[in-house]
């Protein structure tokens, strides 16, 4: 099992989440983070340092987040890694609470 980024990370990405990743799994984009799939170790770390709530086990990830499973593979082939924490997107805060944000998505 391994574990995914879903929708809240978009257009927030901070990255408390790659401070505390032993095998630095973690790929980054214009406005959001995946999980490489074939490098996390399972170790639940990043799911408590998440402040959006946006990391579950993939077994655990809701009904209408289940394409981003598929979607943190993908891109976590297209995308650098990303090793250490930066400050988050400027206005994430205010997208923090926001809803249904796939077509904010930049690749």
């Amino acid at each position: 099992m391994t574990y995914v980024v879903t929708e809240n990370c978009i257009k927030c990405k901070y990255t408390d989440c790659v401070d505390v990743c032993p095998v630095d799994c973690f790929r980054e984009g214009p406005n959001f983070l995946v999980i490489d799939p074939d490098e996390c170790i399972d170790c639940t770390l990043c799911v408590a340092e998440c402040p959006v709530e946006a990391i579950y086990a993939e077994d655990d990830v809701p009904d209408s987040q289940q394409d981003f499973i598929a979607l943190n593979a993908e891109l976590s082939k297209e995308w650098q890694p990303i090793i250490e924490k930066k400050d988050p997107l400027p206005d994430a805060d205010e997208w923090a609470s926001v809803t249904e944000k796939l077509d904010e998505l930049q690749r």
